[in-house]
């Protein structure tokens, strides 16, 4: 059974731009980034192989995109000490650390009730 794990919502330029959710079966995740519907009207795409589209976009892992705004090396191994991840849940350390990220894209965490 396919269940939201965690999701966090896209700013970009301090705007909402949309959502980005992991999903878990509890083997496998995948993930689903949405435009939120007053960015459509107002907003630009976010990276290119996001155009601006009310479909929702699904992937099997976490897209290149957002990945690559996540730290390297040693970096990254002192944000998952500091967040208490591990290094390898890309997911969480966006979520931990995406509002201080470089650029004019930034992710918040959201609580996900049972």
């Amino acid at each position: 059974m396919i269940k939201l794990n965690r999701e966090g919502y896209v700013y970009c330029n301090g705007a909402f731009a949309g959502l980005l959710q992991e999903f878990t079966d509890l083997k496998t995740e995948s993930y689903r980034f949405i435009y939120g519907a007053s960015y459509l009207t107002n907003g630009a795409p976010i990276g290119h192989r996001f155009p601006l589209t009310d479909q929702p976009f699904e992937f099997d892992t976490l897209p290149t995109f957002f990945a690559n705004l996540i730290s390297e090396g040693w970096l990254r191994t002192h944000q998952a000490k500091k967040a208490r991840l591990d290094k390898a849940d890309s997911f969480g350390l966006l979520l931990a650390n995406g509002k201080e990220l470089i650029g004019a894209i930034s992710v918040m965490p959201s609580e996900i009730k049972e």
